[in-house]
Protein backbone atom coordinates (compact mmCIF):
# COMPACT_ATOMS: atom_id res chain seq x y z
CA UNK A 1 0.00 0.00 0.00
CA UNK A 2 1.02 3.40 -1.01
CA UNK A 3 2.07 5.47 2.13
CA UNK A 4 -0.43 8.64 1.94
CA UNK A 5 -0.24 12.03 3.52
CA UNK A 6 -2.05 13.22 6.60
CA UNK A 7 -5.72 13.39 6.12
CA UNK A 8 -6.13 16.92 7.20
CA UNK A 9 -4.06 17.99 4.02
CA UNK A 10 -5.19 16.44 2.08
CA UNK A 11 -8.65 17.46 3.43
CA UNK A 12 -7.65 21.21 2.67
CA UNK A 13 -6.89 20.60 -0.38
CA UNK A 14 -10.13 18.93 -1.45
CA UNK A 15 -12.05 22.04 -0.11
CA UNK A 16 -9.92 24.46 -1.69
CA UNK A 17 -9.94 22.52 -5.11
CA UNK A 18 -14.03 22.63 -4.83
CA UNK A 19 -14.23 26.04 -3.85
CA UNK A 20 -11.34 27.61 -5.67
CA UNK A 21 -10.78 29.59 -2.56
CA UNK A 22 -8.28 29.07 0.41
CA UNK A 23 -10.74 31.39 1.97
CA UNK A 24 -14.25 29.47 1.73
CA UNK A 25 -12.20 26.68 2.38
CA UNK A 26 -10.97 28.02 5.59
CA UNK A 27 -14.59 29.12 6.70
CA UNK A 28 -15.77 25.19 5.56
CA UNK A 29 -13.24 24.23 7.92
CA UNK A 30 -13.30 26.15 10.49
CA UNK A 31 -9.34 27.16 10.00
CA UNK A 32 -7.72 30.37 9.32
CA UNK A 33 -6.42 30.76 5.00
CA UNK A 34 -3.25 30.59 6.14
CA UNK A 35 -3.73 27.12 8.07
CA UNK A 36 -4.70 26.08 5.04
CA UNK A 37 -2.58 27.78 2.71
CA UNK A 38 0.51 26.04 5.41
CA UNK A 39 -1.36 22.02 5.13
CA UNK A 40 -1.57 22.57 1.09
CA UNK A 41 2.15 23.68 1.02
CA UNK A 42 2.55 20.75 2.81
CA UNK A 43 1.09 18.28 0.30
CA UNK A 44 3.02 20.10 -2.66
CA UNK A 45 6.25 19.26 -0.92
CA UNK A 46 5.07 15.82 -0.49
CA UNK A 47 3.99 15.56 -4.07
CA UNK A 48 6.79 17.87 -5.37
CA UNK A 49 4.28 19.27 -7.81
CA UNK A 50 2.48 22.85 -7.44
CA UNK A 51 -1.28 22.16 -7.40
CA UNK A 52 -2.34 25.69 -7.19
CA UNK A 53 -1.58 29.23 -9.10
CA UNK A 54 -1.84 31.50 -7.17
CA UNK A 55 -0.93 34.03 -9.90
CA UNK A 56 -2.32 35.70 -11.34
CA UNK A 57 -5.69 35.59 -9.48
CA UNK A 58 -8.29 33.72 -9.55
CA UNK A 59 -7.00 30.67 -7.87
CA UNK A 60 -6.89 27.87 -10.15
CA UNK A 61 -5.86 23.76 -10.34
CA UNK A 62 -2.41 23.09 -12.18
CA UNK A 63 -2.21 20.01 -14.47
CA UNK A 64 -1.66 17.96 -11.50
CA UNK A 65 -3.87 19.02 -9.23
CA UNK A 66 -6.74 18.73 -11.96
CA UNK A 67 -5.42 15.11 -12.04
CA UNK A 68 -5.77 14.86 -7.92
CA UNK A 69 -8.11 16.66 -7.61
CA UNK A 70 -11.55 14.18 -8.16
CA UNK A 71 -9.33 11.06 -6.75
CA UNK A 72 -9.04 13.10 -3.52
CA UNK A 73 -12.44 13.90 -3.61
CA UNK A 74 -13.95 10.61 -4.38
CA UNK A 75 -11.79 8.98 -1.52
CA UNK A 76 -12.94 11.05 0.91
CA UNK A 77 -16.71 10.69 -0.61
CA UNK A 78 -16.16 6.75 0.08
CA UNK A 79 -14.34 7.43 3.51
CA UNK A 80 -17.32 9.86 4.88
CA UNK A 81 -19.82 6.92 3.34
CA UNK A 82 -18.26 4.40 5.46
CA UNK A 83 -17.92 6.06 8.39
CA UNK A 84 -21.84 7.09 8.40
CA UNK A 85 -22.75 3.60 7.78
CA UNK A 86 -20.55 2.52 10.57
CA UNK A 87 -21.89 4.87 12.98
CA UNK A 88 -25.73 4.19 11.94
CA UNK A 89 -24.98 1.01 12.84
CA UNK A 90 -23.45 1.28 16.39
CA UNK A 91 -26.24 3.64 17.06
CA UNK A 92 -28.69 0.74 15.95
CA UNK A 93 -26.99 -1.88 18.11
CA UNK A 94 -28.49 -2.44 21.65
CA UNK A 95 -27.25 -0.77 24.37
CA UNK A 96 -26.49 -3.28 26.81
CA UNK A 97 -27.42 -2.82 30.57
CA UNK A 98 -26.42 -5.17 32.66
CA UNK A 99 -27.90 -4.55 36.46
CA UNK A 100 -29.13 -7.44 39.33
CA UNK A 101 -32.54 -9.88 38.72
CA UNK A 102 -34.61 -8.36 41.27
CA UNK A 103 -33.63 -4.62 39.91
CA UNK A 104 -34.01 -5.57 36.49
CA UNK A 105 -37.66 -7.14 36.92
CA UNK A 106 -38.92 -4.83 39.80
CA UNK A 107 -38.00 -1.46 38.53
CA UNK A 108 -36.74 -1.33 34.91
CA UNK A 109 -38.85 -3.73 32.87
CA UNK A 110 -42.15 -2.66 33.71
CA UNK A 111 -40.66 1.25 32.55
CA UNK A 112 -39.19 0.15 29.20
CA UNK A 113 -41.84 1.32 27.29
CA UNK A 114 -41.42 4.86 28.35
CA UNK A 115 -37.50 4.38 26.97
CA UNK A 116 -38.72 2.76 23.90
CA UNK A 117 -41.58 6.03 23.37
CA UNK A 118 -38.82 8.55 24.04
CA UNK A 119 -35.87 6.54 21.83
CA UNK A 120 -37.24 3.93 19.81
CA UNK A 121 -33.68 3.82 17.77
CA UNK A 122 -31.90 2.80 20.63
CA UNK A 123 -33.15 -0.86 21.79
CA UNK A 124 -31.55 -2.04 25.20
CA UNK A 125 -30.26 -5.64 26.08
CA UNK A 126 -31.13 -6.13 29.61
CA UNK A 127 -28.46 -8.56 31.58
CA UNK A 128 -30.29 -9.54 34.60
CA UNK A 129 -27.17 -11.24 37.19
CA UNK A 130 -26.24 -11.02 40.37
CA UNK A 131 -22.75 -11.11 39.66
CA UNK A 132 -20.79 -7.92 38.81
CA UNK A 133 -19.60 -7.64 35.14
CA UNK A 134 -16.43 -6.15 33.71
CA UNK A 135 -17.52 -2.87 31.73
CA UNK A 136 -14.21 -3.07 30.97
CA UNK A 137 -13.62 -5.75 29.05
CA UNK A 138 -16.72 -5.21 27.32
CA UNK A 139 -19.22 -7.62 28.94
CA UNK A 140 -21.45 -4.71 29.16
CA UNK A 141 -22.02 -0.95 28.07
CA UNK A 142 -23.75 0.51 30.99
CA UNK A 143 -24.25 -0.71 34.67
CA UNK A 144 -26.93 -0.12 37.57
CA UNK A 145 -25.11 -1.42 40.28
CA UNK A 146 -26.09 -1.87 44.15
CA UNK A 147 -24.30 -0.74 46.79
CA UNK A 148 -23.68 0.52 50.18
CA UNK A 149 -21.79 3.71 50.76
CA UNK A 150 -18.48 2.18 52.60
CA UNK A 151 -17.85 0.36 48.45
CA UNK A 152 -19.42 2.98 45.82
CA UNK A 153 -18.46 1.46 42.69
CA UNK A 154 -15.07 2.23 41.41
CA UNK A 155 -14.75 0.62 37.66
CA UNK A 156 -16.38 3.75 35.90
CA UNK A 157 -17.85 6.79 35.72
CA UNK A 158 -20.81 6.90 38.44
CA UNK A 159 -23.85 8.99 38.38
CA UNK A 160 -25.93 8.25 41.76
CA UNK A 161 -29.56 7.48 41.02
CA UNK A 162 -31.13 6.90 44.46
CA UNK A 163 -31.31 5.12 47.69
CA UNK A 164 -33.86 2.27 49.06
CA UNK A 165 -35.10 1.81 52.55
CA UNK A 166 -36.15 -1.54 53.74
CA UNK A 167 -39.73 -2.18 55.49
CA UNK A 168 -41.67 -4.91 56.43
CA UNK A 169 -44.25 -5.63 53.81
CA UNK A 170 -47.02 -8.52 53.94
CA UNK A 171 -50.31 -9.07 52.03
CA UNK A 172 -52.86 -6.66 53.09
CA UNK A 173 -55.19 -9.74 54.32
CA UNK A 174 -52.48 -10.29 56.88
CA UNK A 175 -53.82 -6.29 58.60
CA UNK A 176 -57.41 -7.01 57.58
CA UNK A 177 -57.79 -10.06 59.61
CA UNK A 178 -56.58 -8.60 62.86
CA UNK A 179 -53.62 -11.18 62.96
CA UNK A 180 -51.11 -8.68 62.90
CA UNK A 181 -51.34 -5.64 64.94
CA UNK A 182 -48.26 -5.52 66.82
CA UNK A 183 -44.41 -7.25 66.49
CA UNK A 184 -45.63 -9.66 69.14
CA UNK A 185 -48.36 -11.29 66.70
CA UNK A 186 -45.19 -12.37 64.63
CA UNK A 187 -45.17 -15.08 66.42
CA UNK A 188 -47.78 -16.20 64.38
CA UNK A 189 -46.12 -16.04 61.18
CA UNK A 190 -43.70 -17.14 58.95
CA UNK A 191 -40.69 -14.76 58.88
CA UNK A 192 -39.65 -14.77 54.54
CA UNK A 193 -35.58 -14.76 54.04
CA UNK A 194 -33.89 -13.90 50.89
CA UNK A 195 -30.27 -14.30 50.65
CA UNK A 196 -27.72 -12.03 51.48
CA UNK A 197 -24.08 -12.09 50.50
CA UNK A 198 -21.49 -13.08 53.69
CA UNK A 199 -19.51 -10.47 52.29
CA UNK A 200 -22.48 -7.80 53.37
CA UNK A 201 -21.52 -6.33 57.18
CA UNK A 202 -24.82 -4.59 58.17
CA UNK A 203 -27.35 -6.46 55.25
CA UNK A 204 -31.13 -5.25 56.30
CA UNK A 205 -32.72 -8.70 57.63
CA UNK A 206 -35.13 -10.01 60.02
CA UNK A 207 -32.66 -10.32 62.86
CA UNK A 208 -31.46 -6.38 62.56
CA UNK A 209 -35.21 -5.42 62.31
CA UNK A 210 -36.15 -7.48 65.26
CA UNK A 211 -32.86 -5.63 67.28
CA UNK A 212 -34.55 -2.21 66.39
CA UNK A 213 -37.49 -3.26 67.05
CA UNK A 214 -36.49 -4.18 70.46
CA UNK A 215 -35.22 -1.39 71.13
CA UNK A 216 -39.08 0.22 70.49
CA UNK A 217 -41.24 -2.05 71.79
CA UNK A 218 -41.70 -4.21 74.64
CA UNK A 219 -43.36 -7.74 73.17
CA UNK A 220 -40.92 -8.59 70.52
CA UNK A 221 -40.47 -12.24 69.84
CA UNK A 222 -36.93 -13.97 69.40
CA UNK A 223 -35.65 -14.43 66.02
CA UNK A 224 -35.19 -18.43 67.52
CA UNK A 225 -38.27 -18.94 68.03
CA UNK A 226 -40.54 -18.06 64.91
CA UNK A 227 -41.21 -20.00 61.77
CA UNK A 228 -38.89 -19.49 58.64
CA UNK A 229 -39.06 -19.39 55.12
CA UNK A 230 -36.15 -18.84 52.81
CA UNK A 231 -35.14 -18.09 49.04
CA UNK A 232 -31.77 -18.18 47.14
CA UNK A 233 -33.72 -15.71 44.77
CA UNK A 234 -34.94 -12.13 46.08
CA UNK A 235 -37.80 -12.43 43.70
CA UNK A 236 -39.68 -15.85 44.72
CA UNK A 237 -39.06 -14.11 48.48
CA UNK A 238 -41.65 -11.03 47.56
CA UNK A 239 -44.33 -13.26 45.64
CA UNK A 240 -44.10 -15.28 48.70
CA UNK A 241 -45.52 -12.40 50.47
CA UNK A 242 -47.29 -11.29 47.99
CA UNK A 243 -49.37 -15.12 48.36
CA UNK A 244 -50.14 -14.80 52.13
CA UNK A 245 -47.51 -17.00 52.63
CA UNK A 246 -45.47 -14.58 55.01
CA UNK A 247 -43.82 -11.04 55.95
CA UNK A 248 -41.15 -10.28 54.32
CA UNK A 249 -38.40 -7.35 54.48
CA UNK A 250 -37.87 -5.68 50.97
CA UNK A 251 -36.60 -2.92 49.75
CA UNK A 252 -39.04 -0.02 48.69
CA UNK A 253 -37.27 0.52 45.49
CA UNK A 254 -38.52 -2.63 44.69
CA UNK A 255 -42.15 -3.34 46.36
CA UNK A 256 -43.36 0.55 45.53
CA UNK A 257 -45.39 -0.66 42.62
CA UNK A 258 -46.80 -3.45 44.73
CA UNK A 259 -47.41 -0.85 47.90
CA UNK A 260 -48.64 1.83 45.63
CA UNK A 261 -51.31 -0.86 44.40
CA UNK A 262 -52.27 -2.32 47.98
CA UNK A 263 -50.81 -5.42 46.69
CA UNK A 264 -48.46 -5.65 49.04
CA UNK A 265 -48.68 -3.14 52.43
CA UNK A 266 -46.34 -2.38 55.59
CA UNK A 267 -46.62 -4.30 58.43
CA UNK A 268 -45.08 -1.70 60.98
CA UNK A 269 -43.91 1.72 60.94
CA UNK A 270 -40.12 0.55 61.20
CA UNK A 271 -37.76 0.90 58.78
CA UNK A 272 -33.84 -0.47 57.74
CA UNK A 273 -31.92 1.97 55.79
CA UNK A 274 -30.95 0.30 52.55
CA UNK A 275 -27.88 0.82 49.73
CA UNK A 276 -27.78 3.23 46.70
CA UNK A 277 -28.18 2.57 43.09
CA UNK A 278 -25.71 3.81 40.72
CA UNK A 279 -25.20 4.11 36.92
CA UNK A 280 -21.77 3.46 35.72
CA UNK A 281 -20.18 3.59 32.57
CA UNK A 282 -16.64 3.11 31.45
CA UNK A 283 -14.37 6.37 30.36
CA UNK A 284 -14.34 7.47 26.66
CA UNK A 285 -17.34 4.57 25.57
CA UNK A 286 -17.92 5.11 21.85
CA UNK A 287 -21.77 5.58 22.91
CA UNK A 288 -21.34 7.93 25.57
CA UNK A 289 -24.13 10.12 24.38
CA UNK A 290 -26.34 7.26 24.59
CA UNK A 291 -25.16 6.49 28.15
CA UNK A 292 -25.76 10.15 28.73
CA UNK A 293 -29.22 9.67 28.01
CA UNK A 294 -29.91 6.53 29.68
CA UNK A 295 -28.69 7.69 32.20
CA UNK A 296 -30.68 11.03 32.66
CA UNK A 297 -34.10 8.81 31.80
CA UNK A 298 -33.33 6.44 34.85
CA UNK A 299 -32.79 9.57 37.06
CA UNK A 300 -35.83 11.17 35.82
CA UNK A 301 -37.75 8.08 36.56
CA UNK A 302 -36.50 8.16 39.94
Amino acid sequence: MHKLPPLIELRAFEAAARHLSFKKAAAELGVTPTAISHQIGLLEQYCGRALFRRRPRPLSLTDAGARLFPAIRGGLEVFGAAIAAVKQEGEQQSLRVTTTNAFASRWLVPRLPAWRKLHPDVPLDVIGTDSVLDLQAGDGDVAIRYATSRVRPTDGIVDDLFSDTFWPVCNPRLLSTGRLKRPADLTNHVLIHSYWSPADREPPTWQSWLAAAQRRWREVPQFKDMQHLSFREELHAIEAVIAGQGVGIFSDVLVARDLAAGTLVKAFKLSLPGYSFHVVSRPSHPRARTIRAFSAWLQAGA
